[in-house]
């Protein structure tokens, strides 16, 4: 059975903890109509992604 040799310090607990924790994601602008949008997916405002049009935005 694993027993700990050692008390863990509070710094090495927590650092250890830190690589878990949520991180928000980033947001970038379309470079179409300048909404935010996410990295790497379709603008939901006006359909475009890598200078084309991929998505028909009802009401434009």
């Amino acid at each position: 059975m694993g027993v700990p040799k050692r008390k863990m310090s509070k710094m090495r607990l927590r650092t250890r903890k830190a690589a878990n924790r949520w991180h928000a994601g980033h947001l970038g602008r379309c470079a179409h109509c300048g909404a935010a949008s996410r990295s790497h997916r379709a603008c939901i405002s006006c359909g475009y992604y890598g200078g084309r049009q991929v998505l028909t935005i009802a009401g434009i």
